[in-house]
């Protein structure tokens, strides 16, 4: 444990209770890393969830989705945490499944959904771009000082508030019922509105409570909230633990593997502005555990960090599940609790790694009407995109800038609200810009590129 004896910490530090190489007792560590788990485990299988629903996978392989996405985030935190070779960044980092993914999958997926290509092909499709693509960020963690001069703050923010004001439109249907509602004439009724409306209701007021645990917990104790309302108007569905086993045994590449330029082409965008969205979490970290943020340790770290970030995508792609990438929440534990110990993160890994084996949680988590999950992911999608405010805040926001943000929001958000202006293009312009996020983070970058910036 730390030495409470020596002099207090600097203005830019932290006064942790647990320090990074501090080792807690294991019912201290376990209990920092349950805290971890509440505010995490709802974002880890909500992307894989939200995905499966929309594309109509059978509540097998949902389940197993899910369950592996448990898995491949507990794998990525030991990494991250443990540091194994050049793999990790050594400090206290969770890693799940991204939401930046979340818009090009459903929307490219549905498209060959609809077109008529069985939802198996179509899964083998994406798993085998999350694999091609996880080679990007792999390859980014070793340019990163070229990659960082190449996609500025300005095309983050840009493109990091576009993927929030794109699912934001996922999040409304989620709340209506989800694309199973529209098809059975149920979508918007009281019912789900009732449900979607009180979760929302309920992480606004807990929130609002000067609680931590509570704060930190507040999406996962609302959803629980609505499980239980769900269950009183009767609109849970245990079908998918019907033929559960007890134990999840991994399975590579249960769909086979296929690939698919046209998704690959805006996700591979998404995986450069991950691996830059990484690099201001991991800092963050670093900050917090009273580290480096700066000179060759950290730039070690973000390497190492961004490393993970990449191979961890292999993997789950691998596993059929989704991309995944370093999580923000984990930071806001750390500085509520002033445990930054990365044996936290160990302990968080092998509770993800358990609980993705037991079908049986990922089940329950699939019983949840999509309205109830709708109520939260309306509150995730929105902090996506407050993030991308967040970002663009600390950029300088000339007359050169401002024509950029507003060439790339008009762009991106109109071919993804008006798809039909591509059609007349050819095939490969088409898979290239069919994706609103792709279509206004290219306009930002060739527009950063060749806007001369405006002396100081």
């Amino acid at each position: 444990m730390s030495d409470f004896n020596q002099s207090p910490p600097s203005k830019d530090q932290l006064d942790l209770v647990y320090g990074l190489e501090d080792r807690p007792k294991p019912l201290i560590a376990f209990l920092a890393a349950f805290q971890h788990l509440l505010a995490i485990i709802v974002p880890i299988v909500t992307p894989g969830l939200l995905i499966c629903l929309a594309l109509g996978v059978s509540k097998e392989d949902t389940n197993m989705i899910l369950s592996m996405s448990l898995v491949i985030s507990g794998i990525a935190t030991f990494l991250q945490s443990k540091k194994v070779g050049p793999f990790g960044a050594g400090l206290l980092i969770v890693q799940g499944t991204s939401f930046n993914f979340i818009g090009p999958i459903i929307g490219i997926g549905s498209a060959m959904v609809a077109a008529g290509t069985p939802v198996e092909a179509v899964m083998a499709s994406i798993f085998g771009v999350v694999i091609a693509g996880a080679f990007i960020e792999m390859g980014v963690s070793q340019i990163l000082p070229w990659i960082k001069k190449l996609i500025t703050p300005l095309v983050t923010g840009i493109v990091v508030l576009l993927i929030g004001l794109t699912l934001i439109k996922e999040g409304l249907i989620s709340m209506g019922g989800g694309y199973q509602a529209m098809s059975d004439k149920t979508f918007a009724n009281a019912d789900n509105l009732i449900m979607s409306c009180t979760v929302l209701a309920l992480i606004i007021i807990l929130n609002r409570i000067r609680i931590t645990w509570v704060k930190s917990s507040a999406i996962l104790i609302a959803l629980i909230c609505g499980y239980v309302l769900a269950g009183f108007m009767g609109h849970l569905d245990f079908s998918g633990l019907k033929d559960a086993p007890l134990v999840q045994i991994p399975t590579p590449m249960h769909f086979g593997l296929s690939f698919s330029w046209s998704l690959f082409i805006p996700m591979a965008f998404i995986y450069l502005v991950t691996s830059l969205e990484a690099i201001g979490d991991i800092t963050a970290t670093s900050k917090l555990s009273n580290q480096p943020v700066d000179g060759p340790k950290w730039m070690q770290r973000i390497k190492g960090g961004v490393l993970v970030n990449g191979a961890n995508s292999f993997f789950a792609g691998i596993f059929n599940t989704f991309p995944s990438s370093v999580f923000a929440q984990n930071n806001g534990v750390i500085q509520l609790t002033g445990v930054a110990s990365r044996y936290v993160g160990i302990w968080i890994a092998a509770l993800l790694v358990i609980l993705g084996l037991l079908p049986a949680v990922a089940g329950i988590i699939q019983a949840v009407p999509q309205a109830v999950l709708g109520g939260a992911v309306m509150v995730m999608f929105g902090a996506v995109a407050a993030s991308g405010i967040n970002i663009l805040s600390g950029v300088h926001l000339d007359r050169r800038a401002l024509l950029i943000i507003a060439i790339s929001l008009a762009l991106g958000l109109g071919v993804a609200q008006v798809p039909q202006i591509l059609e007349h293009l050819p095939e490969l312009f088409r898979n290239i810009f069919s994706s609103g996020v792709a279509t206004g983070g290219i306009a930002a970058l060739i527009l950063n590129v060749v806007l001369p910036e405006t002396k100081k």
